[in-house]
């Protein structure tokens, strides 16, 4: 970490042989006053994301300044200092970890040699969703994502084809590289609205699926969190779902639903979905409306958190900034301590009277989960009554949807029909109503459902 007063420090460059084929990257952060989050921490967070991206950090510089330059975001005598330190490493990408704006970039990319990239956070971050998209939603959505954030970045790429046009006169208004830029905005714009009509199918697929896990009546449970807290992982050691998992931040982008049945007998559903981070691009969150809807949709959100990482407590208020951005802030809530694995007995108790109505657990080596569940069991049971109904045997139909959306304390067959005790939730219970036992105490209730 350097700023404006100390020399470049180099980082370690690590083991040989595929490491030295890996793009060479110089990061750069701005120090300003009442930052939410220490520079230090984001720049380190930052370099984890070159890392998954396939690049390899050679240098970090940082600036500290009050107000960001509006021409190129740090100061000029700073990038010029950059700039020769790119040509002395040989790097081959500058990655800033404020959000550049279209003519910032493009003042900055006029500093540098034609050879190095210059791109920010936002640009770094579509890399890696891109990288890691596998399903067609979430390439669509990606796509939508990087197609919006190149929209307004076009005029710089063909700024130089317009600067040969203008020798003044009748018409110098009108160069080749405005035309360009015109026909380029266009093709932009159209892609744009097909992809988004694309998704619209899809999410329109995603809602009939969703709105059938609601006719089911079971219990919907998403994991969420800050990404690499160890959604995936929990989703595997839970339900063995397969999904992808590793130590990399958005290992998964990709939401995964799995059906899982709790030790008290009722069944759930579990979805993992895509990891939040510190500045996500609000055009991310925007495409991938339709996945985020798996959240806000769901009837208890599994908060997973890194318990053993420094900066739990700053990634508990991301997740939460991003939760309200989605309307999904009150919906019931379970805080997940996971890794604990990592931790010592006494890091976790400490960890325990910090959150006291969070759950410790660790997804790799199951600890902690048994109490998880029970909590998972305890919120899918809050509102749930017990009721008894009598089936008659033409609709057997109801009796099994008893068996797979409810808990049944006893079954009898009687000559009526199936007498069933069990404990249905609000949502569940209307659709019993015509087989409530007559004087059953659940009776108004069910019909007010």
């Amino acid at each position: 970490m350097i700023d404006s007063s100390t020399p470049v420090t180099l980082l370690g460059s690590g083991p040989q042989g595929l490491d030295e084929q890996r793009e060479r990257a110089v990061l750069v952060g701005v120090d300003r006053p009442h930052a939410d989050w220490p520079l230090e921490v984001s720049l380190s967070e930052l370099e984890r994301l070159v890392d998954t991206a396939g690049a390899k950090v050679v240098a970090t510089f940082t600036q500290r300044l009050a107000q960001p330059n509006p021409r190129t975001l740090i100061g000029s005598g700073k990038v010029e200092q950059i700039a020769a330190e790119v040509r002395m490493l040989g790097a081959n990408v500058v990655v800033f970890d404020d959000e550049l704006s279209p003519s910032q970039q493009q003042n900055l990319e006029r500093a540098f040699d034609k050879s190095v990239k210059v791109i920010d956070r936002t640009a770094l971050i579509l890399d890696i969703f891109a990288l890691h998209a596998t399903t067609k939603e979430g390439r669509l959505q990606v796509r939508l994502a990087q197609n919006q954030y190149l929209l307004p970045r076009l005029r710089g790429m063909w700024a130089h084809l317009a600067s040969n046009r203008m020798g003044g006169g009748v018409g110098s208004r009108f160069g080749e590289g405005e035309s360009q830029l015109e026909v380029d905005r266009r093709m932009v714009r159209k892609r744009i609205t097909s992809i988004r009509r694309e998704l619209e199918h899809v999410k329109g697929v995603r809602a009939v699926q969703r709105e059938g896990r609601l006719e089911s009546g079971v219990f919907k449970v998403a994991i969420a969190g800050y990404t690499n807290a160890g959604k995936s992982t929990l989703l595997n050691h839970l339900a063995d779902a397969g999904v992808y998992s590793d130590d990399k931040l958005f290992a998964t982008l990709d939401s995964t639903t799995r059906r899982y049945v709790l030790p008290d007998g009722r069944a759930v559903t579990l979805t993992d979905t895509v990891g939040f981070i510190k500045k996500l691009p609000t055009t991310l969150v925007e495409a991938f409306r339709s996945t985020l809807d798996e959240i806000s949709g769901a009837d208890l959100v599994l908060q997973v958190v890194d318990g053993s990482s420094d900066e739990m407590g700053r990634h508990i208020e991301a997740v939460e900034e991003i939760l309200d951005q989605i309307g999904a802030s009150a919906l019931p809530r379970v805080l997940v301590l996971n890794k604990v694995d990592a931790l010592g007995e006494t890091a976790v108790e400490a960890l325990a009277r910090r959150y006291p109505h969070g759950v410790c657990i660790s997804a790799r080596t199951g600890q902690g989960i048994a109490e998880l569940l029970e909590r998972v069991s305890l919120a899918a049971s809050a509102d749930e009554e017990l009721i008894e109904v009598l089936v008659p045997y033409d609709a057997g139909e109801v009796a099994s949807r008893a068996h797979r959306t409810c808990r049944v304390v006893s079954e009898r067959f009687e000559e009526g029909g199936t007498r069933l005790t069990l404990f249905a939730s609000k949502e569940q219970r209307y659709r019993f109503t015509p087989y409530l036992v007559d004087g059953d105490a659940s009776a108004s209730g069910a019909s007010d459902a």
